[in-house]
């Protein structure tokens, strides 16, 4: 058996360390903490750290600029929403249509065996998500695969439009409900456990230890011969063909499993938002992940995971004071007259901001935060400084 070297061990325990650290802060602060918002940050962020890393997959280890990932993650957010509404609440849902699934994993399995059985049914329903979704992107890759660079971004752009498009279609309504969001499925509620009368806040730690099962499952893969094959087709597809590389059949293999995990990771933000509307799934969507990508480094698991919550924890919270006037405790500044806190601390600017550090960050950073290495080659730099240099003129034995 292959022993883990100290770098990967120190990664290891870094995450056990992290995960230990959910369970703890869930159970200090309140619901109606101001510090509320870094688990809510965390949450977005482990999510936000799955999808990034399944477009990385196809994008950075693969080389396949698709544009269609929230198209896919709209189909795992509906699927996971659609088995998971309980029966009792399908005619508030559906209020335009008659239904025609009637079955709710959760509530199925909830019933039989109780709380580990709802937990269960969830599982169950987030896994149908991504299969769903890879089947789908399996039909999608027949014609859209065969073409290259530009036009596969043009054409997976499109089809995820498309995609949305038919969600939204009157005629799927009875399955879909057509443009009217999906609500009242299994939430991150469900995930809390009570024992001797004391809730255990469970929240944020099953949604980043979901995600990162995924984020697991694709660094196996990674590092596996598909892996070395997918990286052969990123650098020269005609080296890889010569090499005996089915081009086709490990495009189309990169481009389901990209997409299953980014049904999957639809099926956790449906979880983690309460809501699903086709609306919510644009292709700005897409270009936020391409964003993340780049940002962590094309080709790194660990740039797309640290991308990831950077970008939640920037937009979503740190600088969030600067759209309500306020910003690290500056309401009114004064320049030559002008209150900057009414004239630049406004609604918007706070993505002003974000863009100019993102600026910075491509600036400094040409091969994103990681480039394409992962934590443990960086902890076995940062060793490598603190080891003692040998004395020169030792003593032969």
């Amino acid at each position: 058996m292959k022993k883990l070297s100290s770098a990967n061990l120190i990664t290891v325990l870094l995450l056990i360390v992290f995960f230990i650290s959910l369970i703890v802060l869930e159970q200090l602060i309140a619901p109606t903490d101001r510090m509320n918002m870094l688990l809510v940050s965390l949450r977005q962020g482990s999510i936000f750290a799955l999808l990034a890393v399944s477009m990385n997959l196809l994008n950075g280890f693969t080389g396949l600029f698709s544009l269609g990932h929230a198209g896919f993650m709209l189909i795992g957010a509906v699927t996971y929403a659609i088995f998971s509404i309980p029966l009792a609440y399908r005619d508030m849902v559906y209020l335009y249509y008659d239904y025609v699934i009637k079955v709710s994993f959760p509530e199925i399995f909830g019933n039989l065996l109780g709380g580990p059985g709802m937990m269960i049914g969830v599982l169950i329903s987030i896994i149908l998500a991504g299969l769903v979704t890879a089947l789908i992107a399996f039909l999608v890759g027949l014609p859209v695969l065969r073409m290259r660079s530009d036009y596969l971004a043009i054409a997976t752009l499109g089809f995820g439009e498309i995609i949305r498009a038919i969600i939204m279609w009157q005629g799927m309504g009875r399955i879909t409900n057509g443009a009217n969001p999906l609500r009242m499925f299994t939430r991150t509620d469900s995930f809390n456990i009570t024992i001797g009368g004391y809730t255990f806040g469970l929240i944020t730690f099953t949604l980043a230890l979901l995600s990162a099962v995924g984020i697991f499952i694709i660094l196996l893969l990674v590092t596996s011969s598909y892996g070395r094959a997918f990286k052969a087709i990123r650098e020269d597809e005609i080296a890889a063909e010569a090499m005996g590389i089915n081009l086709f059949k490990h495009k189309q293999l990169s481009f389901c499993i990209s997409s299953f995990f980014a049904g999957t990771g639809g099926a956790l933000i449906a979880i983690f938002m309460g809501t699903v509307a086709p609306i919510q799934f644009r292709a700005a969507m897409t270009y936020e992940f391409l964003l993340i990508v780049v940002l962590g480094g094309i080709g790194s698991i660990t740039g797309s995971i640290l991308g990831a919550m950077l970008f939640v924890f920037a937009s979503m919270w740190w600088l969030r004071g600067l759209d309500s006037g306020a910003f690290l405790g500056l309401e009114r500044i004064t320049i030559f007259g002008v209150n900057l806190g009414e004239q630049v601390f406004v609604s918007g600017f706070r993505l002003v901001v974000f863009s100019v550090i993102i600026m910075c960050v491509v600036l400094f950073f040409r091969r994103g935060l990681m480039g394409d290495k992962e934590l443990p080659y960086y902890v076995d730099k940062i060793r490598s400084k603190f080891k003692p240099t040998p004395k020169a003129g030792g003593v032969d034995a």
